[in-house]
């Protein structure tokens, strides 16, 4: 098998490395986290004119790509850069909307002119099954009860996907100017709660359980590949402060013990970049569930690993707000999180 990428999506994982480079740097990124929408709607509009968004979505649907490497290519990129842009939403979202087969939201949501979230999980369900937000047919209309939690990317959207219950099974709604409530999270970009009260609705789909989950696994490859690039910039740096650092007149990094640790990081990260590469080649099978659920459970426990030595490697100034060092281990700990944790995909492998 061929890991190398090819040369389409050589260029398009250049093209994010230099944007990010060179119009996304830590300044630009400590100027968004503290205030609505938590991310820069005019950088956001730059990267969906770069085609970030269509190439989540498959060509037949109205994208120009949406394999698993597509994914993992733009993601790995975002991680890279610590980019606290709501691509996770977006990515979802738009495999949702393609699945439905709505073509003019696709359209939109592809050109950037509309940015949605998908709300699926609740204060009290943490699972598909679980799911209590109800919607009923009102004449020509649904309306849509209940709440919504940790909805991200909600800020600011012009809209949202919501998954709530029908009688037969689980139905996906589009609900515009939803009732929020907006908020920071703790490692960067922003989220929120999504309040259903009598809510009017459009439905996309009333029988849309595989397609919310296929959604979902997406993401959670997104996330892999996203901590990947973090744990690659993150042992990066930390090498090169062992080497800087010196302690009895020489550089700490001469020290057998540290190199120990160091090379132990390298070879966990490395092992989460394989299985992220044998994740992506299953997107799309019958078998992705298992093997994303997989890598999302390697990546979780080794990003905690990872994330702790570092911190620890670099002392105190590891924990400080303005070392970039501390925002990299802090997303790489939260990525864990997202989407399930390590816990819960351990759960669904054994479920498979």
């Amino acid at each position: 098998m061929d890991f190398n990428l090819t040369e389409d999506r050589q260029m398009l994982s250049n093209t994010v490395r230099r944007y990010l480079a060179d119009q996304y740097d830590f300044d630009t990124r400590y100027g968004v986290l503290d205030a609505a929408p938590f991310h820069s709607p005019a950088k956001w509009a730059e990267l969906s004119e770069l085609g970030l968004i269509g190439a989540f979505v498959p060509e037949q649907q109205g994208g120009f790509g949406g394999t698993g490497f597509d994914i993992t290519t733009i993601f790995e990129e975002l991680g890279r850069g610590l980019c606290p842009e709501p691509m996770l939403a977006a990515l979802m979202s738009a495999r949702a909307a393609a699945d439905c087969g709505a073509a003019a939201l696709v359209e939109e949501l592809v050109t950037g002119g509309k940015r949605i979230a998908l709300a699926v999980f609740e204060p009290d369900a943490d699972s598909l099954a679980l799911i209590r937000t109800s919607a009923d047919k009102s004449g020509d209309h649904w309306v849509l009860n209940g709440r919504k939690s940790v909805v991200y990317g909600l800020p600011g959207a012009d809209g949202v996907l919501v998954a709530a219950r029908l009688d037969e099974g689980l139905g996906l709604f589009l609900v515009e100017n939803p009732e929020t409530v907006d908020y920071a999270m703790i490692d960067g970009g922003g989220a929120g709660e999504l309040i259903l009260d009598s809510a009017t609705a459009i439905c996309l789909s009333e029988n849309a359980g595989d397609i919310i989950e296929s959604a979902l696994n997406a993401g959670r490859l997104a996330l892999c590949a996203e901590a990947v690039g973090v744990m690659e910039v993150l042992v990066n740096m930390t090498v090169d402060y062992l080497k800087q650092r010196t302690q009895f007149g020489r550089p700490i990094a001469s020290f057998q013990a540290l190199q120990h640790r160091t090379v132990d990081m390298a070879i966990e990260m490395e092992q989460c970049r394989s299985i992220t590469i044998l994740a992506a080649s299953k997107l799309g099978s019958d078998a992705e569930a298992k093997y994303i659920a997989m890598a999302k459970n390697l990546i979780g426990r080794a990003g905690t690993m990872i994330a702790e030595e570092c911190i620890q490697l670099h002392g105190g100034i590891g924990m400080t707000w303005e070392y970039p060092g501390s925002h990299y281990a802090k997303r790489l700990m939260m990525i864990d999180h997202q989407l399930g944790d390590h816990y819960a995909q351990l759960h669904r492998v054994m479920a498979s």
